[in-house]
């Protein structure tokens, strides 16, 4: 689950999938038509994740997905870590959604 930040109410969700070795990320996200919002996955627990450890695709009309190179096994072998969705590439330091990967 994916939940607003900053009252911007944009919930959403986020699904992590292993697909031939690899791991695809997919999110849902209520979003403003048409805005490139940046997605993370990071280091640490939301309100407040740390390190960038892997970049998303950005969530363009309430959509993302990314195929990372590593399996799901090694994802879960660095938890704790979030998913973070920023309002803009110009205003990256608002974030507008976070949630925890468990």
């Amino acid at each position: 689950v994916l939940s607003e930040q900053n009252s911007s109410g944009q919930p959403g969700t986020v699904t992590l999938t292993e697909v031939d070795g690899k791991t695809l990320v997919s999110i849902k996200l209520d979003t403003p038509s048409g805005v490139h919002q940046p997605a993370h996955i990071h280091a640490g627990a939301c309100p407040t994740p740390g390190t960038v450890i892997y970049p998303l695709t950005n969530v363009v009309d309430g959509l993302s997905e990314t195929v990372l190179e590593v399996d799901l096994a090694t994802i879960r072998s660095e938890f704790p870590l979030v998913v973070n969705v920023h309002k803009s590439e110009t205003e990256a330091s608002v974030y507008v959604s976070c949630g925890d990967l468990k």
